[in-house]
């Protein structure tokens, strides 16, 4: 048979190109695809050239081996059905929606152990890396009872991790995102108030938005999920003393600028960083990836992350889809592509 596959081919360029795929082998299955979710930080940095391109695809995933060079097939998203099964693979796969790590394309081949059985609606589930990602930031940040958190960014990840951290008894939730549309989603998903990134006077804003008696006029906890290098200049203005500045960000090519010589060292701000192929050691004896990803899919009934889809395509007008995130963000949060 044939499928339609997802290519970056050069900066600003995307194609659909047709090619074979052999039917199901031993122990494995065919999965044809609903939808597959568009990475809004990551990819675009891809279908921009600034993503390093020497630099591995993933060290984790079997289906986004290799580097991050043109031509490149990616995403990781994606919610299927499975349609074929390959000898000696349980029945009872025949059918099943699942969700698999893989770049977006019409059909795909995986062993059963690499698929995510899912019981709600597909478009839920293709938000299941994301979450995932978030609930690895809150385990990297570790939020504590009565702490002022700020978040910089309210894209799809920056959006999701204030979701989940609304859920805890925190002294403050502050955001802060230069789109006013994004704001106002930010403000409906629990936070205490949702800041404009480019107005002056941050710092003063962020205490003020913390309550007329803070328990201190800077943040506990700070995240910079922006995608922006200048925000992290920013995070740290905004952190208190022995506060901790926990990087989800991944800039690409993007060089970042820090301002250190002035509060920094003597406030004893500390820099973490955090990637969701990558469990914190202090917690991995715990905590392995199978389940933080089982804890993602339970919240998903929580938050309700579909409704955070501003778009769909189908995926012959990918191109159309990509050129709406790079040239429209203000318009396009979360855009999905529809088989």
């Amino acid at each position: 048979m044939r499928r339609q596959a997802l290519y970056f081919t050069a900066p600003g360029r995307v194609e659909v190109r047709e090619e074979p795929l052999a039917p199901p082998g031993p122990g494995q299955v065919l999965v044809r695809a609903l939808v597959s979710a568009i990475s809004p930080g990551t990819e675009r940095l891809i279908y921009r050239g600034e993503a390093p391109a020497d630099l591995a695809a993933d060290e984790t995933l079997p289906a986004l081996a290799g580097r991050l060079g043109y031509p490149l097939a990616y995403g990781y998203a994606l919610v299927g059905r499975v349609e074929a099964l390959g000898p000696a693979v349980e029945p009872a796969w025949l059918g099943r929606t699942v969700f698999a790590f893989h770049p977006h394309a019409s059909h795909l081949l995986a062993a059963p152990g690499e698929l995510h059985p899912i019981d709600g609606a597909p478009e839920a589930a293709a938000f299941l890396p994301n979450v995932e990602t978030a609930v690895n930031l809150l385990l990297d940040g570790r939020p504590l009872i009565g702490e002022q958190v700020v978040v910089f960014g309210q894209g799809v990840v920056g959006l999701l991790t204030t979701a989940l951290l609304a859920r805890l008894p925190l002294g403050g939730l502050v955001t802060v995102e230069p789109l006013a549309r994004r704001r106002e989603w930010s403000r409906a998903l629990g936070a205490t108030a949702s800041l404009d990134a480019g107005a002056p006077g941050l710092p003063e804003r962020v205490a003020a938005a913390f309550g007329p008696a803070p328990a201190e006029p800077a943040a506990d906890l700070v995240y910079e999920l922006s995608g922006n290098p200048a925000a992290l200049d920013q995070a740290l203005a905004v952190a208190g003393y022995s506060s901790r500045v926990v990087v989800g960000s991944w800039y690409g090519r993007k060089p970042v600028t820090l301002d250190l010589g002035g509060r920094f060292h003597r406030s004893k701000i500390r820099l973490i960083a955090s990637q969701v192929s990558r469990i914190a050691p202090a917690l991995s004896g715990r905590w392995t990836t199978a389940r933080r990803l089982r804890l993602a899919q339970a919240l998903l009934p929580a938050i309700q992350p579909a409704r955070l889809i501003t778009h769909e395509f189908p995926l012959d007008r990918a191109a159309e889809a990509y050129r709406l995130l790079d040239e429209r963000p203000a318009d396009a949060l979360q855009v999905i592509l529809r088989y």
